[in-house]
């Protein structure tokens, strides 16, 4: 009988699927040349002076070592941009300064269809617009374009981006209203404009945004009342609209919000009386000063409340200071000055350790800190 040979013959066909696995793996192993151009095409509307931040991006694989840049490790597309102008790393300490970049964001990052996350931040020079075409991004989570000079308004399509729970475009130019559709977006769970040029209405279905916990729009020009609707998001801690045209009364279930802490209201154009529960709640840093609230300060603080900060200078009210604000818990830095208080100023905790200034330009206020005699 003959015998049997152990040598493995190589096929033609055995040796093309050699060749089509090769040419697979490579190419698994890095990133595609589409993602590749379109971070080329992004770096070519940007000039960075001073760092060299982009010298690293050289080579075929824009996953390998490309300064700013992740890729997902299964199908190694481009996930993540992430460009900060402040920042410790070592390329910032050696040149012992902050990021400074002119030029905008190109619209060919858009390309980026596995893009999950955008941080452009703090570069101070970029300008033009947001990207319409980041709506089209289906994974995007996070977009933080802080402190540049932006202009344009925000896509009015934001709405399709089902996952953002990051949108950061404070410290720009940015103009225009608040999208509505930006109420479709109920995974948002951090929402900064502020130091901005928006204006119009905080749109009336805020309150759709269920998972947001800070909602900071500081420092605009929006205008009308306070959405009813806002005050049914469960998890808002803290709530900033100082410095815009805000107009109305300050809704009384700001003071019933589970979880609110913060909430700055100051240099608006509020009016009527402050609700008694804002000082019965969970708020512990309340500022809504200069306004034109009127009516008294209400006589309901108790054990509940708890101010690290109670700022109500700068409006029109009236009459005694209540006494019951010497059995809240805690009141640190107290400012009642410029309104048309009168009365005695009461003593005991908190009133033993301010000063004039929180009492000053009232109509007749009496008592220590103000040396005045009643």
């Amino acid at each position: 009988m003959g015998g049997v040979s152990c040598t493995r013959q190589t096929t033609p066909a055995a040796a093309a699927l050699a060749v089509v696995l090769l040419v697979m793996c490579s190419t698994v192993s890095s990133c595609p040349p589409s993602d590749r151009a379109a971070l080329l095409a992004f770096k070519a509307a940007l000039h960075e002076p001073h760092l060299g931040i982009f010298n690293s991006w050289t080579g075929a694989d824009c996953c390998n070592k490309w300064y700013g840049v992740s890729c997902d490790q299964e199908t190694r597309r481009v996930a993540d941009i992430n460009l900060r102008g402040e920042s410790e790393e070592p390329i910032f300490e050696r040149a012992h300064r902050t990021g400074y970049m002119t030029g905008y964001i190109s619209p060919k990052i858009c390309k980026l269809k596995r893009l999950s996350s955008i941080t452009i931040a703090d570069w101070k020079g970029i300008s033009g617009e947001i990207p319409r075409c980041i709506t089209s991004l289906p994974f995007l989570r996070i977009v933080d374009l802080i402190g540049n000079q932006i202009s344009g308004t925000i896509p009015s399509d934001i709405g399709r981006l089902h996952r953002l729970t990051v949108l950061n475009v404070a410290d720009n130019a940015i103009s225009g209203w608040i999208p509505p559709s930006l109420t479709n977006v109920t995974s948002l769970m951090h929402l900064d404009l502020r130091n901005n040029k928006i204006s119009g209405p905080i749109p009336r279905a805020f309150g759709n945004l269920q998972m947001l916990s800070r909602a900071l729009l500081s420092g605009n020009q929006i205008s009308g009342p306070i959405p009813e609707s806002l005050t049914r998001i469960y998890r808002l801690a803290d709530l900033d609209l100082s410095r815009n045209l805000i107009s109305g009364p300050i809704p009384s279930s700001l003071g019933k919000m589970a979880v609110l802490s913060t909430l700055n209201l100051d240099m608006n154009r509020l009016s009527g009386a402050i609700p008694v529960s804002l000082f019965s709640s969970g708020i512990s840093d309340l500022n809504i000063s200069r306004n034109s609230l009127d009516g008294k300060i209400p006589d309901a603080f108790g054990v509940r409340s708890y101010f690290t900060v109670l700022d109500l200078s700068y409006n029109k009210l009236s009459g005694p200071i209540p006494k019951s604000i010497t059995s809240a818990s805690y009141v640190g830095h107290l400012d009642l000055s410029h309104n048309h208080l009168c009365g005695p100023i009461p003593t005991g905790s908190p009133f033993d350790h301010l000063e004039a200034s929180s009492f000053v330009f009232n109509d007749c206020l009496c008592g220590k800190p103000l040396n005045k005699p009643c």
